[in-house]
Parts: C-alpha cells; sequence; structure tokens
C-alpha cells in the first residue's frame, strides 16, 4: 500500500534524486570540515556513493552523530544519524540552517544536494544541513518488504476493497506489512515518532556548535518543526515551515483535508484543459471504476495498470503544475486502453526504477506515522466516512478513507498521540508558509499552524499559488520575504499576502 494521507517529500521526483554520503572518510580528509574553525564536534568527510546512487561533489561532506536509541534512557544504546553539509560561501557567516524535506521518511542526505541550487541565495550565510531522521536511508532506514513481494502487493490488494474477499486481502496485507516492518526494525519500531526525531534535532544543533536552531521544514518538516518549537522554544532562531501540516487533524482529518486538497488541485487543472471540473471528475472516476473492473495492459514487461496504481499515478502530478501535461497524455493514454503512462507516474511516486527495485520512503514514513498516530479506525468506522469521502472527492474519496483503515491495520505497536502538540510559547517569530493550491498540505493548515504556536510566535505568509510548497516554485514575492527573514532577520506582516 502506497499513502498519500501522509505528507510526501516536496516533490515526488526529489526523492527519485538520489547521492549518497557514508559517515567519515579513511583517508585523512575526514577532519573537522575545512575552514570550520571548529565549531562543530561531528567528524565530516567525504560523501561516498551507495546503493541508490553516486556521491555527490567535493562541495559536499558527510558525517555521522551518535544519539540515544530510547531518549527516556540518554545513557543506553544508541543510533547513528547520517548527515550532509555544504558550507557557507559568503564571509558573514549567520550558522547552520538544518533542512527536513517531509516525508516522514524522505532522506534529507539524498534530497539536500539536489534542492542547493534553489537554496543558493541562503548558503551564503549558512552551512547548508540536512540528515537522515531516525529510521530512513543512512540512520537505520527500515525495508519492510522485498521488491517482489511489493510489486505482488500492488497487482493483488484492492486498496478501494467492493467485497468481504477484497476487504480480507486488503487487511491482510496491511497486517503483513506491520510484521516486516517489526522484524526488520526491531527496537527502533517504538523510538521512531516524530517526538524522537525533534529530541535528535536539538542533538545535532549541539553538535554544529549553533546557539539556535535555524531551521527550513516542508511538509511533514512543518509538523516536525512545530514539535522542536514546542520542547525547545527558547532554542528557536530562525524557522520556516512550508506546505503546512495542519496539526489539529487527526487521522480522519488528515484525510478528509487531502481529499479535499487534492480534488481542488484535480479542479484546478482541469479548469486550464478548458474542462469543467464536475464532469471532468465524473470521467475520471468512472475510468478508474473501469479499471477496477479490468485493470489496463501496460507495455511494462507484462504489469497491468490497477485502479490503486492509477489514482497514484494522477496524484504524482498533482504536486506540481509544471506537471500537468504529463498527466494530460497519461490520461488521455488510459482512455484509449494504454495505462502505460499513468504506471510510469505511479513508479515514479513509487521509487520503483526500471529493474524493479523500489525505494522505502513509503516504508520509513508508514513506520514513523503510525507510531505517532493514536486514531486507529475500525473498517466498520471507516464504511460509515465512505460516503462522506466520496462526497468530498469522487476521485481520491474512496481510496483516502479505506486508507484510514488500512495504514496502521493491526500494527504491532500502539500510537502516540491524537494530534501533535506544537504550541511554543516565548519562541522567536517563526513563518508559516502557505500556498491556497496546495494538494497535499492545505493552505488551511498554515493558519492552524500559526494559531496552535501561539500568538506572537506564528507568522503567516500566503502564496496565491499551485503545487506542493512555496519557496523555490516561482514567486519572487515568496522567495524574497522568506530570504529576508533567513538573512536579515525581517519578519513580515503577519497575513502578508503573495499573488
Amino acid at each position: 500500500m502506497t499513502r498519500f494521507t501522509r505528507w510526501a517529500a516536496l516533490t515526488a521526483a526529489a526523492a527519485l534524486l538520489t547521492a549518497g554520503c557514508s559517515g567519515p572518510s579513511k583517508d585523512g580528509s575526514g577532519k573537522d570540515g575545512k575552514g570550520s574553525g571548529g565549531r562543530t564536534a561531528l567528524d565530516w568527510g567525504r560523501c561516498k556513493a551507495t546503493e541508490e546512487g553516486p556521491a555527490p561533489g567535493d562541495e559536499w561532506q558527510c558525517a555521522t552523530l551518535q544519539v540515544p536509541l530510547d531518549w527516556s534512557k540518554p545513557d543506553g544504546e544508541t543510533i547513528d544519524l547520517a548527515l550532509i553539509r555544504a558550507e557557507a560561501t559568503g564571509d558573514d557567516r549567520i550558522g547552520s540552517l538544518l533542512f527536513n524535506f517531509g516525508g516522514p521518511g524522505g532522506s534529507g542526505v539524498s534530497t539536500l544536494p539536489a534542492y542547493a541550487g534553489t537554496a543558493a541565495d541562503l548558503r551564503e550565510r549558512y552551512d547548508l544541513v540536512s540528515w537522515d531522521p531516525r529510521g530512513t536511508g543512512g540512520s537505520g532506514g527500515v525495508r519492510c518488504r522485498d521488491d517482489k513481494a511489493i510489486e505482488a502487493a500492488e497487482s493483488t490488494v484492492d486498496w478501494t476493497p467492493d467485497t468481504p474477499a477484497e476487504e480480507r486481502v486488503f487487511l491482510e496485507d496491511a497486517a503483513d506489512f506491520g510484521k516486516g516492518c517489526q522484524k526488520a526494525a526491531g527496537k527502533l519500531m517504538a523510538n521512531v515518532s516524530t517526538t524522537d526525531t525533534a529530541r535528535d534535532m536539538d542533538r545535532i544543533r549541539q553538535a554544529l556548535g549553533d546557539d539556535r536552531m535555524h531551521y527550513f521544514g516542508i511538509s511533514y518538516g512543518t509538523e516536525l518543526g512545530g514539535v522542536y518549537a514546542h520542547l525547545f522554544p527558547g532554542k528557536v532562531g530562525r524557522m520556516i515551515l512550508d506546505a503546512v501540516v495542519d496539526p489539529t487533524a487527526d487521522t480522519v482529518g488528515h484525510a478528509k483535508n487531502q481529499a479535499r486538497g487534492f480534488q481542488t488541485a484535480l479542479d484546478n487543472y482541469l479548469r486550464s484543459t478548458g474542462r469543467d471540473p464536475e464532469q471532468g471528475s465524473r470521467e475520471i472516476a468512472a475510468l478508474l471504476d473501469r479499471m477496477d473492473a479490468e485493470p489496463l495492459p501496460t507495455s511494462s514487461s507484462g504489469r497491468e495498470l490497477t485502479q490503486s496504481l492509477a489514482i497514484i499515478g494522477i496524484v504524482l502530478p498533482l504536486y506540481s503544475e509544471s506537471s500537468w501535461p504529463a498527466l494530460t497524455s497519461a490520461l488521455e493514454a488510459a482512455e484509449e486502453g494504454d495505462g502505460t503512462e499513468l504506471l510510469a507516474l505511479a513508479d515514479g511516486y513509487n521509487e520503483r526504477d526500471a529493474s524493479g527495485s523500489y525505494g522505502t520512503t513509503t516504508h520509513a514514513q508508514r513506520v514513523i506515522s503510525c507510531l505517532d498516530d493514536k486514531q486507529r479506525p475500525t473498517v466498520e468506522e471507516t464504511k460509515k466516512l465512505l460516503p462522506e469521502f466520496a462526497k468530498l472527492s469522487p476521485v481520491f474519496g474512496p481510496f483516502l478513507g479505506w486508507d484510514t483503515a488500512g495504514w496502521c491495520h493491526n500494527w504491532p505497536v500502539p500510537g502516540q498521540f491524537e494530534t501533535p502538540e506544537v504550541s511554543a510559547p516565548g519562541a522567536k517569530p517563526i513563518l508559516v508558509v502557505g500556498n491556497t493550491g496546495d494538494p497535499a498540505t492545505p493552505y488551511e493548515g498554515a493558519r492552524r499552524m500559526a494559531d496552535e504556536l501561539g500568538q506572537g510566535v506564528g507568522v503567516v505568509l500566503t502564496w496565491k499559488g499551485e503545487g506542493h510548497g512555496a519557496y523555490g516554485s516561482g514567486s519572487d514575492c515568496v522567495d524574497s520575504t522568506v530570504n529576508a527573514y533567513l538573512l536579515d532577520g525581517t519578519v513580515p506582516q503577519d497575513g502578508k499576502v503573495c499573488s
């Protein structure tokens, strides 16, 4: 099962851009980073290639940091976190700027080099730093199922079951996935919560030698930033939260938010093609119903396009307006009976390469979010919600409704909270950036995050745009406002709007 009710990395494409890092090199280059002046206790060295991809350029350095496995036992067993950085290019250095690109489950070590061009202005005064949060990538990354089993599940499990037999397979697959995660993660399974990772962030801050946490959180990274601010309000420096998760929503609430968000994005896409959104959505829903009865053939080694994979294929290009033409082509081909293009889009979201190997972002995503989420709707409870989900979105509603029952079904460890605590009284102003056309983290979450952070802390910047996230998405107004805040400490007026 693949989920988009948790907050995928800034773009699915970014998750596919891999650049591997390892710990300090053994060739004598693993000294404290050149020109660092001893400001960090980390042993930085050359980044190395991994199975996921080649090493980034020489400007990038990698290191590992030990943190407690269980933060309630700070002197007990430890785990290693993988970090990456590129040092500031200018002389007037502020400190380190720590990035989290979302997920949960996304690899910062892989994503930051691909994002560095977007953050080039920020690098003049900051060391750009990111890491693989515990349970992801080089920080004990969890693989719950092998490639063969993933592909088999894609073709046999109906994620919107219509019969008792399909329901049974749906739930059995969910429980089996959880067992695989428990076997792979071991003790880590109960120690990968957002709170655990927020505590890791403060240990990273200390190791970097920074008095305050300067942070750029995107998508799920906004929830992580909010939790950090709650735990360490006195350590908050300049913090950006972009593509904001609604901290007041529980599991069902997030699913409803995304049903609205992705339907709004689909409506905007359909308008851009000259189609009536209501009629176009009905036609797409009818296409999906036909695939539920009979999957479409593809040119991909005998694989078929199921209804479930088709939904994922439609979701991916809605993350960015620049990908809308690809959606048009894929839908037209599917209407003609060829599922190849939609399958390719689904494979992009699921991190499946041409050899049939899958990435593990969704594995870590599930392990982290199911430890976080206390709410576990039953099938009976979900069925009562399905009419409301279908009304919110005829295309995405049924999938998102059923996902609330299947995602953490029979999970081996209990969830920790209904909603995250992000109140941060006394923290410095935090800039919260919302995009009115964001499908994955709908705009309303930005205002709610600011309200929860507290009066005088949360400051909202609105962009009337499309796609997931705002910074670096084509708005000079957004980029200049964020840059002024991070580089000069200029806090904009709460409620500023960029059109």
